[in-house]
């Protein structure tokens, strides 16, 4: 998943929801920014206590593609990463603890860069979820 510029864009804030791994907080996002005709949401990305467990695997997607929003740079690298993030098994709740459907979880890690963040995107197949969201 890459980031581009929609119409249909929506800032819109719905609490702090939760990545787990089987039950332990990977990390934490707002989800600030919504496209629901897309059924992606997105926002910053704050490491939780679990995050080290699943670092190595969202590590390997900025290896594969070394500039945010760049061009991939190592084909094979990319299609380990979706191998291996789709092995893990991420789920997301929302800030009341409800488990959030979603059909995949993306971490872009580039902290280790000058200026560097991590940011998620989410694509979310949950009707209940967007409707709650407005």
């Amino acid at each position: 998943m890459h980031r581009s510029a929609s119409l249909t864009t929506l800032p819109n804030p719905a609490g702090r929801h939760t990545v787990l791994l089987h039950g332990i907080a990977v990390g934490y996002s707002e989800l600030e920014d919504i496209d629901p005709a897309l059924g992606r949401a997105r926002g910053k990305f704050r490491p939780g206590v679990g995050y080290d467990l699943v670092q190595p695997v969202f590590r390997l997607f900025t290896e594969a593609v070394p500039t945010p929003g760049g061009d991939v740079a190592d084909a094979e690298k990319l299609d380990r990463y979706h191998r291996s993030r789709d092995a893990l098994g991420l789920s997301l709740e929302d800030d009341t603890g409800r488990r959030v459907r979603t059909t995949a979880i993306h971490i872009s890690d580039y902290s280790d860069r000058k200026g560097g963040k991590i940011e998620i995107e989410v694509l979310i197949s949950d009707r209940a979820y967007w409707k709650s969201r407005g």
